[in-house]
């Protein structure tokens, strides 16, 4: 299914969507209604939607802090980093969407939701692989993939076979992926399905997202026939060549320069064949001499016909690449072994029994003041991450947990509350580091 698809037809799908789905909301809101982060989760009915806006939001808002930065003060200054992530915390809290800002940001979102299905291979390189950056770690693949819902499960199964912690260069990133997903094409989500809630909205068929290409295909062969017109000209000339000696000169001085079109070598074997016999016939006329010069333009065709005869390279046949394909992208041991071993190691309990809840060595987030509520203090950022990879999705779920953890009165229950009721309630396996974050957080609440 991959390179199939018409990336205007993608656009154009995308456009009609938005409008769509911004004609619904925006004409029962009020005039100059604006759009906050809640909203955008809300507003598109297929997640991924609005998961990719507000991965467009925060890469613009990266940009926009990066831009900040100058030769002139020192960015890396303990206080300066803590004041712009209290910024950018602050920022993401406010964010505020006219229909003119958002219209386009969900436009793009369609078309690269409906890419993510068609092509996985064009979504990881987008969507996963850190722009302009020429290595990634799993890690910042893991960080990228909170934004992403459809083939999930295929990006998540590949990442966990990368060796941990070490970066990799783009392209061999890409290579080893494209071989995975080849290995893998039963675990892609099926287009039908994803076309399915997309259809709710503005109906779609797989046939329209890929009837550009084969409308442009008539067009190519169009030029061709109008380059032999030229050879019925010089044709006319070849009777001329009274000296045998200037006639072998002439040609081989001026064949370096004589541009030949490739459609006139065609046609000019057949005329040059009566000229060999013209010579001999038209020896006995000495006293012409003027009309020399046509005489390359009969020998020219002659000697660039082998060079334009020469037939092209064969091309190696990729069928066979794939064959070494269960040996480029097994690991040594398997994901299975490796959870058994995360989960005989320790276990969220364990962690929360023995650290108490609280890292030894503290970082910049565990350095900044106490915050008065877990919901003000969790930055867009972290709550899209804590939906994603804690409550599975669910916003609801979520806000109630937060709002549970707010009313209680000491850390200790707050602790007793996430390893004993959140933790068994959703299987939080191999969720340490988001856990730790929420922790932090909790620590710095009952500072």
């Amino acid at each position: 299914m991959q390179d199939t698809y018409s990336n205007d037809q993608l656009q154009a799908y995308g456009k009609r969507l938005a409008a769509r789905l911004c004609d619904q909301y925006f004409a029962t809101q009020p005039v100059g209604t604006t759009l906050d982060g809640p909203a955008v989760l809300r507003l598109a009915p297929v997640r991924q939607l609005n998961l990719y806006v507000v991965q467009q939001l925060l890469a613009q808002w990266t940009q926009e802090m990066a831009r900040l930065r100058s030769p002139y003060f020192d960015y890396e200054d303990a206080a300066v980093r803590q004041a712009l992530t209290q910024l950018m915390n602050l920022l993401s809290r406010r964010i505020r969407l006219t229909r003119a800002s958002y219209e386009p940001l969900l436009a793009q979102a369609a078309a690269d939701t409906l890419r993510t299905a068609l092509d996985p291979l064009a979504a990881f390189d987008a969507k996963l692989l850190p722009a302009d950056h020429a290595t990634a770690t799993p890690a910042q693949l893991r960080d990228a993939l909170r934004y992403v819902d459809v083939n999930k499960p295929l990006f998540q199964d590949f990442i966990d076979s990368l060796p941990a912690d070490l970066p990799q260069e783009r392209e061999f990133l890409l290579s080893r992926f494209r071989l995975y997903r080849d290995a893998h094409y039963k675990d892609q989500q099926p287009l039908s399905s994803l076309l399915d809630e997309l259809n709710a909205v503005v109906p779609v068929t797989e046939d329209e997202l890929r009837a550009a290409p084969a409308e442009a295909t008539p067009v190519v062969p169009a030029p061709a026939p109008a380059a032999p017109a030229p050879v019925a000209a010089p044709v006319v000339a070849p009777p001329v060549v009274s000296t045998p000696s200037a006639a072998v000169e002439v040609p081989t001085e001026q064949t370096p320069t004589a541009p030949v079109a490739p459609a006139e070598v065609s046609a000019a074997p057949a005329a040059a064949l009566p000229t060999a016999a013209a010579p001999e016939a038209a020896a006995a006329p000495a006293p012409v001499t003027e009309p020399m010069p046509a005489a390359p333009a009969v020998e020219v065709p002659v000697a660039s016909e082998p060079a334009t005869a020469t037939p092209p390279p064969p091309q190696p046949a990729p069928a066979e690449r794939p064959k070494p394909l269960a040996e480029a992208v097994a690991p040594a041991n398997t994901l299975a072994d490796k959870l058994a071993a995360n989960v005989r190691t320790s276990t969220l309990a364990d962690k929360l029994a023995s650290t108490g809840g609280g890292a030894a060595h503290p970082t910049l987030a565990e350095a900044q003041p106490k915050v008065e509520s877990l919901r003000s203090a969790i930055s867009i950022n972290q709550r899209f991450s804590f939906i994603n990879e804690l409550f599975n999705g669910e916003n609801m779920e979520y806000h109630a947990a937060i709002e549970h953890l707010d009313a209680l009165p000491t850390a200790d229950a707050a602790r007793r509350y996430i390893s004993e009721d959140l933790a068994q309630r959703y299987q939080w396996v191999r969720k340490e580091e988001h856990v730790n974050k929420l922790l932090r957080l909790v620590e710095r609440k009952f500072a």
